[in-house]
């Protein structure tokens, strides 16, 4: 069975083909692994165990709550295979865990309110990371093998992996209030990917948690998608995020959540902004593509379809739908309190989509009741 956002290595591109399917690693340690992480572009690394992750009962619980709403994705099939990284990789042994930074110089979402302007998150404002992450990865499994044999396969992303759980178990980071994974050192703008391997590596430990009575993000969050956990702690409920409306959820968004969603067109990053620990994040990554950084919504309401597959070619942002995407323009435009959007918005609510036109009647009649600019 292939399975999306898996590369399977094929065993030993170069050197001694005896090493093949070694179980040693008298080569690879930890230092040595994040020695040629950095040299492939990976600002962080680590090395955890392929056992059963512990956090996988409190992930199937969360599934079978209900919180995944329609990502099947998460729910189907690959679900159990989280569980078992056997069924990724027979014999595997050990997991490398990559972190490769992604903060560009750009302001926060918190601190820019054009209302006219439309907010796309930040990971999907240059080229899509799923592709050049893989392509490194590629090149350190190479690497690796001609060290010490053995067999790999990598993964980015859309892997049935519980890719925050295995990172803090490798010492990337610790999972904050937020869900998302937070290193002391660099914040949490970071893409993860991993390498799987039947090759032994001494594990490294898991990093503490250090977000201590701090509730920023949960405070921020405009949709309260940020709910205490029975099990302890704090987990995400999918079904009132607003990444999960703007980009996951292929139906009407439910009227409770829209004015919360703002000026978020693809994504958002609030939980991430307002998090003390990215204070201290460092420039890693080159300026936004000029068009992706805060485009205004009346030109993306007048987009065709070929325009907009145009604008997202070769981004994260073509996982959303075109007929998605203008649904949440008509949500930001409502949010807006513009009435310079009518116009566009009448238009959409001519739309042959049913979806489209109706946010966009949602949308006019924010509009008749919000006070005129100035008032």
């Amino acid at each position: 069975m292939e399975i999306s956002g898996i590369e399977r290595v094929s065993p030993k591109l170069n050197g001694d083909r005896g090493a093949v399917n070694g179980t040693g690693s008298d080569k690879l340690n930890g230092r040595v692994i994040r020695e040629l992480a950095a040299e492939f572009g990976f600002q962080l690394a680590g090395v955890t165990s392929a056992a059963p992750v512990p956090d996988f009962e409190r992930y199937r619980d969360w599934v079978d709550r209900g919180l995944a709403g329609e990502m099947k994705y998460l729910t189907d099939h690959r679900a159990d295979i989280r569980g078992d990284m056997e069924r990724l990789l027979p014999g595997v042994r050990s997991v490398i865990c990559t972190g490769t930074l992604y903060n560009g110089p750009e302001p926060y979402s918190t601190e820019f309110s054009d209302p006219e302007r439309a907010w796309i998150s930040r990971y999907a404002w240059g080229e899509d990371y799923h592709d050049t992450i893989q392509a490194r990865l590629k090149q350190f499994v190479c690497k690796l093998q001609e060290i010490n044999g053995g067999e790999w396969r990598s993964c980015v992303d859309t892997a049935p992996l519980l890719e925050r759980s295995l990172a803090r178990q490798a010492g990337l980071g610790w999972i904050g209030k937020n869900t998302c994974l937070i290193s002391q050192k660099e914040g949490s703008w970071f893409f993860l990917g991993e390498i799987l391997t039947t090759l032994k590596v001494e594990p490294d430990s898991p990093a503490p948690d250090r977000c201590g009575s701090c509730t920023r993000c949960i405070d921020a969050c405009p949709t309260t998608a940020i709910v205490p956990s029975a099990k302890g702690g704090f987990e995400l409920d999918a079904r009132r995020c607003i990444s999960y409306f703007s980009i996951e959820l292929r139906t009407s968004i439910p009227e409770d959540f829209r004015a919360g969603m703002g000026h978020h067109v693809f994504g958002c990053d609030i939980c991430q902004d307002v998090c003390p620990w990215n204070r201290r994040a460092v420039v890693s990554a080159p300026p936004a593509r000029e068009e992706l950084f805060a485009p205004p919504l009346e030109r993306l309401a007048g987009m065709s379809k070929t325009e907009f597959t145009q604008l997202f070619r070769g981004t994260a942002a073509t996982r959303s739908k075109y007929g998605s995407f203008l649904r949440n323009i008509a949500v930001a435009m409502g949010n807006s309190e513009q009435t310079k959007f009518r116009q566009p918005l009448e238009r959409l609510a001519g739309s042959e989509d049913p979806m489209v036109a109706e946010h966009a009647r949602w949308a006019l009649g924010r509009l008749a009741i919000s006070p005129p600019p100035g008032s």
